[in-house]
C-alpha cells in the first residue's frame, strides 16, 4: 500500500478506487510541459473534499486537461505577482484607494442611497489616505480631492434623507475625518 504527502499528514492510497469497483485508481496525468511545478498531489490536496472527488471521477484525458488549467492559472497569478512586485507600492495601494472610492460611490448611487454602507467606504478611504498621507506620491493629491468629493456627496444626500443635523464643512477635513467630519 502506497501513501500520499500532504500539508494535513500522511495518507494510506489504497491501490483501488473507493466505492468497492475493483477498478485500479487513476495515474495521475503528467505536468503540462514548462508547468508551474504542481504535481497531481499537490493539487488534491488543496482542493475541497467535493472538487477532490470530481477530479478523481473525470477520465484521464478531462483530468489533463483540468490539471493543465490548473497549470495555466497558476502561471498566471505567478505573472500578476512579479508585475506587482515590479510596481511601486503607493501606484497599487491607490489603484486599490480608487476601487474603495468607487464602492462608495455605487452605495450612495443607489435608489435610496445606502447612506450607512457609503459612509464605511468613505471612512475606510479616510482611514487609508490619513495613514498614509504624504506616502502616496503623486496621485496622493487627486485621492484627496476624491475623498472631499465623496465627503460632499455624502453630506448633501444626508440632509436630502433628514438624517443629518447640522452637517460639519466637509472641505475644512483632512483625510483622516469620518464621512459627517466628526474625526
Amino acid at each position: 500500500m502506497s501513501s500520499l504527502w500532504t500539508p494535513g499528514g500522511e495518507h494510506k492510497v489504497p491501490p483501488q478506487q473507493a466505492g468497492g469497483q475493483g477498478a485500479p485508481a487513476p495515474a495521475p496525468p503528467p505536468a503540462p510541459e514548462g508547468g508551474a511545478g504542481l504535481s497531481y498531489a499537490d493539487v488534491l490536496a488543496s482542493l475541497p473534499p467535493e472538487d477532490r472527488a470530481r477530479l478523481e471521477a473525470m477520465s484521464p484525458e478531462d483530468r489533463e486537461r483540468a490539471m493543465a488549467e490548473l497549470h495555466q492559472m497558476a502561471e498566471e497569478m505567478a505573472e500578476v505577482q512579479r508585475q506587482m512586485a515590479a510596481a511601486p507600492a503607493a501606484v497599487v495601494i491607490a489603484n486599490h484607494a480608487m476601487g474603495i472610492y468607487e464602492l462608495a460611490t455605487i452605495h450612495l448611487r443607489q435608489q435610496p442611497p445606502n447612506l450607512t454602507e457609503g459612509r464605511v467606504a468613505i471612512d475606510a478611504f479616510g482611514a487609508l489616505l490619513g495613514a498614509l498621507q504624504g506616502k502616496l506620491g503623486p496621485d496622493e493629491a487627486t485621492l484627496i480631492q476624491a475623498l472631499q468629493q465623496l465627503r460632499m456627496a455624502y453630506v448633501q444626500l444626508q440632509n436630502e434623507a433628514g438624517e443629518g443635523g447640522a452637517p460639519a464643512d466637509p472641505g475644512a477635513q483632512g483625510p483622516e475625518g469620518s464621512a459627517e467630519g466628526t474625526g
